[in-house]
């Protein structure tokens, strides 16, 4: 009998897995569980080993021979089929992706993320259950629901409310307000699936809130935490216990479902934990963020612009639930079994490498007043990461320092012992200057640095330092690593922290001449008050030139454990605020690691843009109205000029015709008006029938010439 499972399970081959909207977070990571799991691989134990592999990592190898072939809608229109789905189904109706659907063998449809597809997932087992005379091969349809359908369940037992529900309890739910549509097709769904179970099996996977990869509902707390914002909001008194369960934990229930075809056709589906809302921010703030939080009302947390309604509610949701079927009859290779809190820093580790949140750590050196701060703070600016100077550390670690002392005289809060250690450390700090003419030593220098850079904000975002290490015993005393631990590495030969270890260190070189010309031209205002005055100056130069030479230099340090510097001469650096040393060491630092501009930033950034083109459009109406108007004004110039000119050839026509008819006038008045005007005199006196002949009778007559 066993040879022959062997030959079955030998035979297996692909089958083909719809999901829908595999553009959103669940189907994308769905999508990429699921097309990796070989069809029936839940039933051997031999591979659930292999399994375990496959989904703990980020960079999952291809899809092996027997994989589900997966295939599925998207949301957005427009969309790049990623390398895990066969197939992404474009459809202009319903009747076109039916179509599609009746070639799949198991049909997966997620409602919690998207209200519209309830419609859709309801239409769809409603048209297989109306074909099943069609059908030819068996078809499974398995419906992932929210556990907001059981938001409002009576406790099993109101004396002891700390009951969890399970998948036998499944008749009493009773859904949140704005979740009846989920369990409409819930029941939709089950009641389907009894008609002809040889043909159409249908399921419901009642999942809890899922987490994991990039991070889905409680993406808002692990971004607010990567950001170091002060303290992370707890919703109402947080006591509320939520369902979880990590996404990839949440396809392995999908793929033993669809592999084993269980007898039960409602599951739920969550990781062991119960935790409280309080009990995951709090963890997420101290593996990620401050470790500070705080407590608001619920109408507080309705203002918050990251949530929107549906995930309120969700976040708010108390429910004890046991997914009692999948612990005893699936064979999963849990990602996160204890849950959210237990597996945190897992958590944190796929969230920022999927997301591609990177510290990106530098140290830029160099001589004094040769533009460090400058070029460091430019950066800092451009790449949000940390701006570590020296007077910063020192200010802060010292007033953190006596803060934490004033808490030994306060009666008010419980002092656990760190109190009194800060103010010894404190005394110390202080009999050290009083030694040192007021300097403090570089023991307690390090030890302020080490803490600056190994806190959470440098961790999360980096830095930038700014002119330190000085020397290289200072670099080895600040970057050594734990003695205990042996180098991961060992190409670059050395122990050293690699947490703080910059990546990339820049030298900015310059001569003596260049600084002090450099400084000279300095503002008053800057150098007063500051080290870069002549005497100041001379000093520092000296100092830094000392304990750089050729042979020992904190550079060297760096160099050694293949950290190669980037040298970077300034003197040639001819632009304002340095840009062409920043445009160069962006080249050498690469892209940003972390979330790009701020909504704020980004709003900020339009206006400015706005502003520009506004200021570009005005001058540009300007430039046009004054060209306009030039063009106007030689117009008006030109048809005066040639008015002008017009009006002078109209006058020498005029004295021309006038000189050339003064002969003509003169003639006819001496020869021809004479007679002419006796002639014309005479007709009048006369009145002859014929005035013309007459006159011209009396001219004949008159005419000198005749006799």
């Amino acid at each position: 009998m066993a040879s022959s499972q062997d030959q079955d399970l030998g035979e297996k081959k692909s089958k083909r897995l719809f999901l829908n909207q595999i553009d959103e977070f669940q189907g994308k990571n769905l999508a990429k569980y699921l097309s990796h799991c070989v069809v029936g691989a839940s039933l051997e134990e031999a591979e659930e080993e292999d399994d375990n592999q496959s989904v703990d990592s980020s960079l999952i190898p291809p899809p092996k021979e027997g994989c589900y072939e997966v295939v599925g809608t998207t949301k957005a229109r427009e969309y790049t089929k990623p390398d895990d789905v066969k197939e992404i189904i474009q459809y202009d109706n319903r009747d076109q992706l039916y179509e599609q659907l009746v070639e799949c063998d198991v049909i997966v449809y997620d409602i919690t993320e998207d209200p519209d597809q309830i419609d859709e997932a309801v239409w769809a087992v409603s048209e297989l259950h109306a074909d099943l005379e069609k059908i030819e091969k068996p078809k499974m349809f398995i419906l992932i629901s929210s556990c907001m359908t059981w938001a409002k369940s009576k406790p099993l037992d109101p004396d002891d409310p700390e009951i969890p529900f399970t998948e036998d309890d499944y008749r009493r739910r009773k859904p949140h307000p704005n979740f009846k549509e989920h369990i409409s097709a819930e029941k939709t769904v089950i009641k389907l699936g009894k008609t002809n179970k040889s043909k159409l099996v249908t399921y419901v996977v009642c999942s809890g809130l899922t987490y994991g990869a990039e991070e889905n509902i409680f993406h808002y707390l692990f971004k607010s935490a990567w950001h170091n914002v002060p303290q992370l909001q707890i919703f109402g008194n947080g006591q509320n216990v939520i369902p979880t369960i990590h996404i990839k934990d949440l396809g392995g229930v999908i793929q033993n479902v669809a592999d084993s075809r269980p007898k039960v056709r409602y599951l739920i589906a969550k990781d062991d934990a119960q935790n409280t809302l309080e009990e995951i921010v709090r963890a997420v703030s101290a593996g990620l963020g401050t470790g500070r939080v705080k407590t608001i009302t619920r109408e507080e947390a309705l203002l918050q612009r990251d949530i929107e309604q549906a995930d309120f509610d969700m976040l708010l949701v108390n429910l004890r639930m046991d997914a009692v079927h999948v612990k005893e009859s699936m064979r999963i290779s849990w990602v996160s079994e204890g849950g959210l809190v237990e597996n945190l820093p897992q958590l944190i580790k796929e969230y920022k490498d999927l997301r591609h949140l990177q510290p990106l750590r530098a140290v830029i050196l160099g001589p004094p007043a040769s533009g460090k701060t400058t070029v460091a703070k430019a950066l800092c600016q451009l790449y949000k990461l940390h701006h570590i100077t020296l007077k910063d550390v020192i200010e802060d670690e010292l007033e953190n320092l006596a803060t934490k002392a004033r808490k030994a005289e306060s009666e008010e809060e419980e002092d656990d012992g760190s109190a009194q250690d800060a103010q010894e450390f404190l005394d110390q700090i202080n009999d050290s200057k009083e030694n040192n003419n007021g300097r403090i030593e570089d023991q307690f220098i390090i030890r302020f640095y080490k803490d600056k850079l190994h806190s959470m904000s440098c961790q999360n975002q980096g830095f930038i330092l700014d002119g330190f290490p000085k020397t290289l015993e200072q670099a080895r005393e600040l970057f050594i690593g734990d003695e205990d631990e042996e180098p991961e590495e060992a190409s670059k030969g050395g122990n050293y922290d690699k947490a703080i270890m910059p990546e990339f260190v820049i030298s900015l070189e310059a001569t003596d001449e260049f600084v002090k010309e450099r400084v000279m031209n300095l503002p008053e205002s800057i150098v007063t008050g500051s080290h870069n005055t002549e005497e100041g100056l001379m000093r520092r130069l000296a100092e830094f030139r000392a304990n750089n030479t050729e042979d020992d230099t904190v550079l060297n340090y760096f160099d050694e454990l293949e950290f190669h510097p980037e040298r970077i001469d300034v003197v040639k650096d001819k632009s304002p605020m340095m840009k062409e040393t920043i445009e160069k060491i962006k080249k050498i630092m690469g892209s940003p690691r972390n979330y790009g501009p701020t909504p704020e930033e980004i709003e900020e950034k339009r206006k400015a843009e706005e502003e520009e083109r506004l200021k570009r459009e005005t001058e540009e109406r300007e430039e046009r109205e004054r060209k306009e108007a030039e063009e106007a004004a030689e117009r008006k110039k030109r048809q005066e000029i040639w008015t002008q000119r017009l009006n002078e050839v109209k006058r020498e026509e005029y004295e021309l015709l006038e000189a050339q008819s003064y002969p003509l006038r003169n003639y006819l008045m001496k020869h021809v008006m004479p007679t002419l005007t006796q002639g014309l005199i005479d007709c009048c006196k006369v009145r002859p029938d014929d005035p013309i002949d007459y006159l011209a009778e009396y001219l004949f007559q008159q005419n000198p010439q005749v006799d």
